[in-house]
């Protein structure tokens, strides 16, 4: 089917640029047919049609890997953000206000902490909705909302794109911990020097919570001595419980642990452990239903 607009012919089909789009996630044909449920043969000719309609080439061909050029890149986001319409307007003319699918990102705090109950308030208020979760770093979610994998990044880090879309949600902080029989544990304010004398284990960088705590330490980096660098919040406590050393993990990912005093709750008053937490949406993306109805629910929760 030729896809019009108004009265301007437009010389490609849906089917030609979800190939394209497939075949630049997946650099491979054979996986691009598969993923769009066609034979190789059919996704194939639909992308030589389309570069031979406009005597163009989107992709370098690498024996059976297909690597999107300079162009191919360039049109990606258009292509992109034409199909996230073209979905909005079929599923406007088969409902209205079916949200329909949403893929979602999360850094790991947000994704552990936050996102699974907002997740399921969003389900319970649209039952048809299909919404996937993925949780990873900062750096992760940010590089598959750029690729188009994501709808909608949840994040930590702060971060400056020109093709992203970053939008504060939230304020969060901080917190220095340590286990009950830690010496730092009577405390009542660490000074430099503790902060220097202490192990710390913390989060790796590239994740949102490093970058925070860089910031808030950052005269005293050089000198730190960090023991261990985990992915995940849970293995921090569960470290800092056995004694291996201090940690510094966001307030939100630590309130069960501190009440049940596990953990005891650190601080430092000449240090900014303040933050932000972000949406992050590319600026070509198609806001649909879906995503301004999950934004709206975020914002509210």
């Amino acid at each position: 089917m030729i896809f019009h607009i108004g009265f301007i012919n437009m010389h490609y089909t849906l089917r030609q640029l979800e190939v394209f789009l497939a075949a630049a996630h997946t650099e491979n044909i054979t996986r691009a047919a598969e993923q769009l449920s066609m034979s190789q043969s059919a996704a194939s000719s639909a992308l030589k049609d389309l570069e031979q309609q406009f005597s163009i080439q989107l992709f370098d061909r690498i024996g059976k890997r297909l690597q999107i050029n300079e162009l191919g890149r360039a049109l990606r986001p258009q292509a992109e953000a034409l199909l996230d319409q073209a979905q909005a307007l079929e599923q406007g003319f088969r409902r209205h206000d079916q949200v329909g699918e949403l893929k979602i990102g999360a850094t790991l705090t947000i994704g552990n902490y936050l996102a699974v109950d907002i997740m399921a308030e969003f389900i319970s208020r649209h039952p048809a909705a299909k919404v996937a979760l993925n949780v990873a770093n900062t750096a992760a979610i940010s590089q598959q909302v750029l690729n188009f994998d994501l709808d909608v990044g949840l994040i930590e880090g702060e971060l400056h794109h020109p093709d992203l879309e970053v939008t504060k949600w939230r304020e969060d902080e901080l917190q220095i911990f340590c286990s009950p029989s830690h010496p730092l544990a009577t405390k009542k304010n660490l000074s430099n020097a503790d902060l220097l004398s202490a192990q710390w284990i913390l989060r790796e960088p590239g994740s949102g919570t490093r970058q925070a705590f860089d910031r808030a330490l950052h005269d005293l980096l050089p000198d730190l001595n960090i023991r261990l660098e985990l992915q995940h919040t849970e293995a921090i406590k569960r470290a800092v419980e056995t004694g291996l050393g201090i940690g510094c993990l966001s307030k939100v990912s630590l309130q069960s642990a501190l009440e049940t005093k596990r953990l005891v709750a650190l601080d430092a008053k000449s240090r900014d452990f303040k933050r932000f937490f972000y949406f992050i949406l590319h600026r070509q993306k198609y806001r649909s239903e879906g995503i301004l109805r999950w934004l709206e629910l975020c914002r509210n929760s």
